[in-house]
């Protein structure tokens, strides 16, 4: 592998049987993201994004093919060793937040440490430290529903973010902010990618995927085109 690259895909295939029927909906993918990369992927419904991010995510595994991320070949695990890659290579942030509702923003923060075994001490100290990262050292025993969307959402990237991850995949990370509070998340991303991380969006907005420094489209089940932004295209903030 490549000392460069976080992700190795090679002819990545997935299959769905419906019924007797077998949808093909990845038909054989090659791609490399190298470390530090700022990547949108785009693409109609159908065109297969959804189903290649859950891929890179670690929650499903491909048909076929090969998967590498950080020079591991994750593509033939157990769902334990899957569970416990997402929890130290992966940092997701969704569309619809995901927080636990009746806990604090600092508890839905260190949650991840949680799951790798981190002392309550680590924990408190580490999600501190993020949740000040992403401006809410001021909301830290806050409640989500004392929070508002575009909080709530940085409360989000505050918990990718605590395991320091390889890479940070955010699925349509501003698809329910409106357009203010969209470009101060935005904005967060490119911060974040400047301090070193890499970072995945999936976006159908062609101004969220301007941010991106890569952008890759998918149309039925194959990478359509593969373009860099130029330096001026990327959005800043």
């Amino acid at each position: 592998m490549n000392q460069e690259n976080v992700i190795e895909v090679r002819n990545i295939v997935r299959n769905f049987k419906l019924g007797q029927e077998t949808v093909k909906v990845l038909k054989g993918i090659d791609l490399d993201i190298k470390k530090g990369d700022y990547v949108a992927f785009m693409g109609p419904s159908g065109s297969g994004k959804s189903t290649f991010m859950n891929l890179l995510g670690c929650l499903d595994t491909p048909t076929s093919g090969s998967y590498k991320l950080n020079g591991i070949d994750v593509s033939s695990l157990s769902d334990d060793e899957l569970a416990e890659i997402r929890n130290k290579e992966i940092g997701f942030v969704f569309q619809t937040f995901n927080l636990l509702p009746r806990t604090t923003a600092l508890d839905n923060v260190a949650l991840p440490m949680v799951y790798a075994g981190k002392s309550k001490k680590d924990r408190v100290a580490r999600a501190s430290e993020v949740l000040k990262s992403v401006g809410l050292e001021d909301r830290m025993d806050h409640q989500p529903n004392q929070l508002s969307g575009g909080q709530r959402q940085r409360v989000a990237v505050g918990r990718a973010l605590v395991n320091e991850p390889s890479i940070i995949l955010a699925d349509e990370p501003t698809g329910n902010l409106d357009s203010k509070t969209g470009v101060e998340i935005m904005a967060l991303f490119d911060k974040i990618h400047a301090a070193g991380n890499t970072v995945i969006l999936v976006t159908h907005e062609e101004d969220i995927a301007e941010h991106a420094h890569r952008v890759i489209r998918l149309r039925d089940g194959i990478i359509e085109s593969d373009t860099r932004n130029k330096p001026e295209m990327a959005a800043t903030y």
